[in-house]
């Protein structure tokens, strides 16, 4: 059974395998998603670019963006097939390039399209299938099409609902600016929690500490956190202890950087560039004396010709 009390968001260009492996050196237990990944990018492209992941990186859920119901089941097998342990459907995502997809945020507005989407998922997986949606889309936004819209979804039998707390405006705002400007309503997810005791709800949107994570938690199944996992990674450091109840202290900065290198090595060796391991690591010191020293060497560094794990260690030395 997954446990879904702490997760890690799926993070379009930050959540790939490289920062996965990363995060996971901070926590073992908290879930990582991966990048939305689109259908036709595994049935028509090079499927084991966007599905390979590091066994360490488990527990480890695959989210997919589509509105076939044929091809999101083909997915949802292949997804079995390489091990993941959930499939999410991706119903929150509002960019142009989704939307043009038919896919993402929109759906929000085609309940009976995500039916037909979920119920063709989990014919073809025995894996938990799980929906990422908004709390509402344009007009679409009152409590009760809300509430309509995951009962509709919830009839197939998937009971897992991870909502970001805030609407989408499908024109007129960035993806940037859908995460922002809309304002959060964590009433109206607790409010469905208590209406729908029966659904596992997670929360997510906006939670940037350990205190408020405790509020949500008191009532609702999870939380999900974002951009903080991703600015300031060591913010997981807490969480094995605090929501896993993990006696094992979590390594220090200086740990996960050693922990790191076998890694960057072994990718570097099968040509993967530096910088595109290091991006992840730049908020490792977040709010520690040295921070911008690390980041400054590495953003300066690690994109040069014949840069190996060395800039990692004297970037490190440079802190506290």
């Amino acid at each position: 059974m997954v446990n879904r009390r702490i997760s890690i968001a799926p993070m379009m260009d930050w959540t790939d395998r490289h920062d996965r492996y990363f995060l996971r050196l901070i926590s073992s237990r908290a879930l990582l998603y991966t990048e939305m990944v689109t259908t036709g990018a595994i049935i028509h492209g090079d499927a084991d670019r966007f599905l390979r992941f590091d066994p360490a990186e488990q527990p480890l859920a695959l989210q997919l963006g589509g509105s076939e119901p044929d091809a999101l089941a083909r997915c949802a097998k292949i997804a079995e097939d390489y091990g993941y342990g959930e499939v999410n459907l991706n119903v929150g995502c509002p960019s142009d390039r989704v939307q043009n997809g038919r896919f993402g945020a929109c759906l929000m507005g085609e309940p009976e399209t995500v039916a037909a989407c979920v119920t063709a998922m989990q014919a073809a997986t025995s894996l938990p299938v799980t929906v990422k949606t908004r709390i509402g889309i344009d007009d679409l936004d009152s409590y009760d099409y809300f509430k309509s819209f995951i009962e509709r979804v919830a009839e197939t039998g998937v009971s897992t609902f991870i909502i970001h707390a805030r609407k989408a405006w499908l024109t007129g705002l960035s993806p940037k600016e859908n995460r922002t400007i809309p304002p959060l309503d964590y009433d109206r997810v607790y409010r469905l929690k208590q209406e729908l005791p029966e659904l596992e709800i997670i929360i997510n949107g906006g939670i940037s500490s350990h205190e408020e994570i405790d509020t949500h938690l008191e009532q609702v199944d999870g939380v999900m956190i974002g951009r903080e996992a991703y600015q300031n990674p060591y913010f997981l450091a807490e969480i094995d202890r605090r929501y896993y109840g993990v006696d094992d202290e979590s390594p220090e900065r200086r740990e996960v950087i050693e922990q790191m290198l076998p890694y960057v090595t072994r990718e570097m060796a099968a040509g993967v560039p530096l910088n595109s391991i290091t991006r992840h690591m730049l908020g490792l010191f977040q709010g520690r004396p040295g921070a911008r020293a690390w980041r400054r060497h590495i953003s300066e560094n690690a994109h040069k010709k014949g840069a190996d794990i060395t800039i990692l260690t004297e970037a490190a030395s440079k802190t506290r």
